[in-house]
């Protein structure tokens, strides 16, 4: 049951949900929050860093909790992290937290957007390309289960997507 009034975007990395979360933020007059800079902030390392240290399931637990705590906010456009519907406790937070907005785009468009990334720590690896398939087949049917609205990017403005997304959870 939906009990926030969040607008929460999820997705892949490179799908663009930082920077069209920040224009349909402006456009909406709302405050922008990013889960994973919130957890760098907190911790005072990079996402990188703290894979290295902490492995995948320490960063994992630090988004749990602040998504958890984002989520009580009223009124506030967040941008997650790409895996975080990996976890079923976050998709109930997602689902009870306000509109949730799926955004897609191809396999090339994401490649090509994260492809000189190295603060992405699941893309360093041999084939990058492959890796982006393999996690868009693991969590696609996860987005879907919690999106209430699922948004194409490709070769779309942030402005253009921030606008459809402003008119479906008008």
């Amino acid at each position: 049951m939906k009990t926030g009034n969040n607008i929460i975007l999820v997705g892949p990395m490179g799908a663009g949900k930082s920077t069209i979360g920040r224009v349909l933020a402006a456009q909406l007059n709302l405050p922008f929050e990013d889960s994973d800079r919130v957890i760098e902030t907190r911790t005072g390392a990079d996402i990188p860093w703290i894979f290295d240290v902490e492995g995948e399931q320490g960063f994992r637990q630090r988004e749990s909790a602040v998504l958890r705590e984002l989520v009580q906010a009223q009124g506030l456009v967040l941008a997650t992290g790409g895996g975080i519907v990996m976890r079923e406790e976050n998709r109930r937070c997602l689902n009870s937290g306000g509109q949730v907005v799926y955004l897609t785009a191809s396999i090339e468009q994401l490649l090509e957007r994260t492809y000189k990334d190295r603060k992405r720590p699941l893309l360093q690896v041999d084939d990058p390309k492959q890796k982006i398939i393999e996690l868009i087949e693991l969590r696609d049917p996860l987005y879907r289960e919690v999106a209430d609205y699922i948004v194409n990017t490709d070769k779309r403005s942030p402005k253009s997507v921030a606008h459809e997304i402003a008119g479906l959870v008008g």
